[in-house]
């Protein structure tokens, strides 16, 4: 039977943003799973404090404020694709950590059918990474991390299997306004193709910087993502050059220059620390707004904005990310501590 899977395709193009050339496979992998980073531009890696999805985002951030913390995140998105994860952190003690995950992705129920367009029944699609981390203090200021994850996914009769991991180190200063952070992610292999052909997964190689003022209640971060890939940009293959209609000179099609190749690296991000209880994001990601916008109308793609409500048990963090005019996504993410709980 032949099956038609342009649908799965094209959802799948819509909410990854962060699939490169599409030259990879398993873009789930690309994916933001949390609120905190999704009101954040996405990839927030630069912030080492209790919540357990930046231990999962970056294993060398994992810590002991993040012993038995639990979160269940979970994306709200127009449509029927249905995606998010829940997590787990554990301390052994002041100097080793573990974490566990599962990110999942649901495409909802599509329609099989022929070539010819005769429908054949139902399926539902569906993808995951089950993952487990490791942290380790090797003393007051650096930490080390890694992740290893196993990667599934169905698409009505096309099945595949994948393995990654995660490396990263940390620096954070003595006084803990800043913070310096390298990840290198998605390394690993796809071992059980759709197909006869294997495809690589889309690693990204990532560096970030934090720093907080010691007297107003900010945190400014940058990242830079995709280093290991240093043209990022889209040239449509079909394009022409085309006639001056006044002067008749030929006009090239239009190439991204330097400046253009790097902006389209850097993700700008800033917490808000306005009370305890209350924190207040937004962040700006270049490559999604030339990526996603809509060239007659950019309006604010590639912006994202969000909130964090903390209590003494629980937490409560939104995220808003915009993609253009035409698409965004919602994320919401509740975590607590099941050792406050019990008391």
């Amino acid at each position: 039977m032949k099956t038609s899977l342009l649908l799965i395709s094209l959802l799948i193009g819509n909410v990854i943003f962060a699939q490169i050339g599409g030259q990879t496979t398993f873009a789930l992998l690309g994916l933001n799973y949390n609120a905190r980073s999704s009101g954040l531009a996405g990839n927030f890696i630069t912030a080492k404090d209790q919540d357990i999805n930046m231990g999962v985002a970056n294993p060398s951030l994992l810590n002991a404020k993040m012993h038995q913390v639990i979160s269940l995140s979970q994306a709200i998105h127009a449509g029927r694709i249905n995606y998010g994860m829940l997590s787990y952190g554990h301390a052994f003690n002041e100097k080793q950590f573990l974490s566990a995950h599962i990110r999942y992705v649901a495409y909802g129920k599509m329609t099989r059918t022929e070539k010819n367009g005769v429908e054949m029944g139902e399926f539902n699609p569906f993808e995951y990474i089950i993952g487990v981390g490791y942290g380790h203090q090797l003393n007051p200021r650096i930490s080390v991390g890694a992740n290893l994850n196993i990667i599934g996914s169905h698409l009505e009769v096309y099945n595949s299997y994948g393995t990654s991991v995660d490396l990263s180190g940390t620096y954070l200063n003595k006084s803990e306004t800043v913070l310096v952070t390298a990840l290198f992610k998605n390394v690993g292999f796809q071992f059980n193709a759709y197909n006869d052909k294997r495809a690589p997964l889309p690693a990204d190689f990532q560096l970030g910087v934090s720093y907080r003022l010691k007297h107003a209640p900010f945190r400014f971060s940058i990242l830079a993502h995709h280093l290991n890939k240093w043209d990022l940009t889209y040239t449509d293959p079909n394009a022409q050059p085309t006639v001056d209609m006044l002067t008749g000179d030929t006009i090239p099609v239009k190439r991204a220059g330097f400046f253009e190749k790097l902006g389209q690296h850097f993700t700008y991000q800033l917490e808000v620390l306005a009370t305890k209880n209350i924190h207040i994001r937004a962040g700006f990601d270049y490559y999604t707004r030339q990526s996603m916008k809509l060239e007659s109308r950019p309006g604010i793609a590639g912006f994202s904005f969000g909130f964090g409500l903390y209590f003494k048990k629980f937490s409560i963090d939104y995220g808003f990310t915009t993609f253009s005019r035409a698409g965004f996504n919602n994320m919401l993410s509740i975590s607590a501590n099941i050792g406050k709980i019990k008391k």
